[in-house]
């Protein structure tokens, strides 16, 4: 398989020769190999394992993101990946990094869908108002 790890404004990484690969959603881990039917799943925040004959096993820390499986190709498109470090660090990095930022990202969501809300309540009032 040939592999791309695509970041909002970079490629993080791209590997041929991928022999299988193992990432999580929201169900829990899976795994493609080459010969696997196509397939679209979203990514949560997790550890994505792919193996090659040159490089072996490699891990990489991912955020949450989209995984698109189309004949040999396999892209992987999240907001972050870090890479280049043990499996105990990688896991780490994904519960402080990753699931933290992510519950902050949820609490400002959730005060602009209320402010906006709030908005589009007042502005109806004010349209009412003025027929």
């Amino acid at each position: 398989m040939h592999l791309k790890i695509l970041l909002p404004f970079d490629v993080f990484a791209e590997k041929t020769g991928v022999s299988r690969l193992v990432a999580e959603n929201a169900e829990g881990s899976f795994g493609l190999l080459p010969h696997r039917l196509d397939c679209v799943t979203a990514l949560v925040p997790g550890i994505l394992a792919y193996e090659t004959d040159v490089d072996g096993e490699v891990f990489v820390a991912v955020d949450e993101g989209v995984l698109v499986k189309a004949g040999a190709d396999v892209f992987v498109s999240v907001r972050r990946a870090i890479g280049g470090a043990d499996l105990g660090r990688l896991r780490e990095a994904v519960e402080k990094e990753f699931k933290t930022l992510d519950a902050e990202e949820r609490s400002v969501r959730s005060a602009t869908v209320k402010l906006e809300a709030g908005f589009l309540r007042r502005f109806a009032a004010l349209a009412l108002r003025h027929e």
